[in-house]
């Protein structure tokens, strides 16, 4: 067994327990942080339904001083920030506090979580962060700019970070899925149909019509997980994983379609 600690934030569904497991599996000290005793016990068993024996802790990101408990008490040498939520609205349709909100949650908190981990990966002489990105943190569409807003912050702080530390023998990698089942798509569904009234209405119901439809398509989030592994066991790890034919597809149309082009096919996806 590897004795090392792996800390995977927001590990109570989707990609941040699977990923918890997956790491578990590999033999590393696995905690996951969840926000309720409740949600703290569910994945514990979930955890044993496998055989295997993983560890949580509550934490809530966005409390700076949990946030410096937890990392002391843990002493990680993996971090996976994949603590997020779904941020769906029109910029007009967003206020200042829920902006901020997208921000301190997945741009804040991860690079806290960090800075706060770095001290000890230093002391076992190395370690392993993965930020857990999206295709968004790539490409822009409307309706999601302060999420995707975000993810773009939350690239260009990892990619600053990496070459900070890389001579500390600290990897550090950005994982950028396209479309997989988690529970972000049906916070996104409540997002949009309380968006009743809005100007962009019709491009909220389109894009709600979209996530719909999209659900028998969406990959598995162990399919992540294994990537996220992946960049925490490999000994040169990437600076990027794209995880998903449809992200890259995405990102392959953002690089070489003109910015007339992608803007006009987007709005007329949407109605706007």
């Amino acid at each position: 067994m590897d004795s090392r600690a792996v800390l995977v934030t927001g590990a109570n569904s989707g990609i941040g327990l699977a990923t918890l497991l997956e790491v578990a599996g590999r033999g590393f000290r696995a905690v996951g942080t969840v926000r309720s005793p409740a949600k703290g016990r569910a994945v514990r068993e979930a955890a044993r339904a496998r055989g295997l024996e993983v560890s949580t802790a509550i934490l809530d990101v966005t409390d700076a001083e949990g946030c410096r408990r937890v990392a002391d008490r843990v002493r990680p040498w993996g971090l996976v920030n994949n603590a997020g939520t779904s941020f769906t609205g029109a910029i007009e349709d967003v206020d200042d506090e829920q902006g901020q909100a997208a921000l301190e949650t997945m741009v804040v908190a991860p690079m806290r979580l960090a800075r706060l981990s770095l001290p000890h990966m230093r002391a076992q002489e190395g370690g392993r962060i993965v930020n857990v990105s999206s295709i968004y943190g790539l490409a822009t569409t409307p309706l999601t700019g302060w999420y995707q807003g975000a993810k773009h912050a939350l690239e260009a702080l990892t990619d600053a970070l990496r070459m900070e530390v890389a001579s500390d023998g600290i990897g550090v990698s950005l994982v950028e899925p396209g479309s997989f089942d988690t529970g972000i798509w049906s916070e996104a569904e409540s997002e949009m149909e309380g968006r009743r009234g809005s100007r962009y209405e019709t491009a909220y119901r389109r894009s709600l019509s979209q996530v719909r439809m999209s659900r028998p398509i969406r990959g598995a989030p162990e399919r992540v997980a294994r990537v996220i592994a992946t960049a925490l066991t490999s000994r040169s790890p990437r600076a990027r994983y794209l995880v998903g034919t449809d992200a890259r597809l995405f990102a392959l149309a953002e690089r070489v379609a003109p910015t007339m082009v992608s803007d006009r096919v987007k709005r007329l996806v949407l109605g706007l």
